[in-house]
């Protein structure tokens, strides 16, 4: 908490205060140190996550925690209590990294898998810290109030020394993920192939986690040891929902988890009572809440107007080629074709066929009365088109695939919907090479064809 502000919440000009750094120089600094912190954990967790080492973090806090412990009695001895902290984080580091190792040669026996490693070394750490943590509580020692804060963080009690020093690993992130964007970016997606190529994929995988050790052991005072995975995994995973390029991606992660950070530490300095390391792993949750149902691509909503769409589109072909079959087997040049024959003749249902009639006819494909339909002239080419395809599919799978012709049908129907003119020109010219370029279908038409 960093102000106890009435129960009727902030007004416009508190909130405007905060977000503009001035409600204040302690509140300007957790904002600005949070931010900073966000984006140096949003950058690195990028290639953590998709080097496969996102919950490696999670290894890495839990050990922490002995380090912490060990860092406090070793500043006891040499009554620097009072400026413990570089001690305290010195010490977390040489813990975190022995954790992360342990981590690597549990694996790297082949007994146990990675994620079996991390589970068995994180809690075998966060045990022995447990137990330090009790021992040191039960000892007549002062200055022990800051110990805990290390679990859970204490952003608010943040100074502007531990600003300066997440502003300096933010800048040292950016930096060197620019100067090995493409090592890391080697190392994520093929690291066979690099070392292989010669590359020193060790000392590259060695750079990237001394990163978010940097990182995990500066966010500790913030967000606490269990907290400061979120930064590193949450960015990230957002950010991926939003772009499948790797600069865009990192980019945007560093933007979401200075925004985390931003408005978190923001909120928290706004609301009672309310811990800043918990509103800013908040935060984070909820812009990927928003993002998963949001992404242009990725997201719930696009994949469901996606999925509608193309349900339309598989509708409207089923029924141009139902159309142009029934033309064909009645041996006229453009007849109107009977409701009642494509009802008997196909799968669907009354209101399906009106509805993918209806979107015919609106496009200027199709003209309907209340028992026929009639094919317009575009209508009759986009109708041969799709025929033509489905039946290239059908030959390919019969000759190439020994489909049975009985059972073809089905099988291109799955597939017809998404051939592009490549593939189309690409199965043309293997059916000619064959001899077997399609005329009619290959199986009968009204047999066995109907179960689009």
């Amino acid at each position: 908490m960093l102000a106890a502000l009435p129960a009727a919440g902030p007004d416009l000009g508190e909130v405007l205060e905060v977000l503009t750094f001035g409600a204040g120089f302690n509140t300007a600094i957790v904002v600005a140190g949070a931010l900073l912190l966000g984006m140096a954990a949003g950058t690195i967790g990028t290639f953590s996550m998709l080097r496969g080492r996102a919950l490696m973090s999670d290894a890495l806090a839990h050990s922490t925690l002995p380090g912490v412990c060990v860092g406090f009695l070793v500043a006891a001895s040499l009554g620097a209590l009072e400026n413990k902290l570089p001690i305290l984080l010195a010490c977390a580091t040489v813990t975190g990294v022995l954790g992360v190792l342990a981590v690597q040669a549990i694996a790297r026996t082949g007994r146990l898998r990675e994620d079996a490693a991390i589970g068995a070394s994180l809690s075998v750490f966060f045990g022995i810290g447990v137990v330090l943590l009790s021992a040191i509580q039960g000892m007549d020692i002062g200055g022990q109030g800051g110990i805990n804060a290390f679990i859970f963080g204490q952003t608010a009690a943040m100074l502007a020394r531990d600003a300066a020093a997440l502003g300096a690993i933010a800048v040292a992130c950016a930096l060197l993920t620019a100067l090995l964007f493409k090592e890391f970016r080697l190392l994520c997606f093929d690291p066979v192939f690099a070392s292989s190529q010669g590359w020193p994929v060790n000392r590259i995988d060695l750079a990237m986690m001394a990163l978010v050790v940097a990182v995990t052991v500066t966010g500790l005072q913030a967000v606490g040891l269990i907290l400061i995975v979120a930064l590193v995994i949450i960015p990230p995973a957002t950010a991926r929902l939003w772009t499948d390029r790797l600069w865009r991606m990192a980019c945007l992660s560093a933007l979401f988890g200075a925004m985390s950070g931003y408005l978190g530490a923001s909120l928290s300095a706004l609301l009672t009572d309310t811990p800043a390391g918990a509103v800013i792993v908040l935060t984070a949750g909820a812009m990927y809440v928003a993002s998963l149902f949001a992404a242009p691509r990725r997201g719930v909503i696009a994949g469901v107007v996606r999925r509608l769409l193309l349900r339309r589109t598989i509708a409207r072909q089923h029924a141009l080629r139902a159309l142009y079959e029934s033309i064909e087997a009645a041996g006229a040049g453009e007849p109107r074709v009977p409701l009642d024959a494509l009802l008997a003749g196909r799968s669907w249902g009354a209101s399906e066929l009106r509805r993918a009639l209806g979107s015919l006819r609106r496009s200027g494909l199709c003209e309907t009365d209340a028992r026929s339909v009639r094919l317009t002239g575009s209508g009759l080419e986009e109708a041969r088109r799709i025929t033509r395809n489905h039946r290239l599919w059908e030959e390919y799978l019969v000759a190439f695939a020994d489909i049975a012709p009985s059972h073809v049908d089905h099988a291109a129907d799955l597939v017809e919907h998404v051939l592009d003119a490549p593939l189309v020109a690409q199965l043309e010219q293997r059916l000619r090479s064959a001899g077997r370029l399609p005329g009619p279908s290959v199986h009968p038409i009204g047999a066995g064809g109907g179960g689009a």
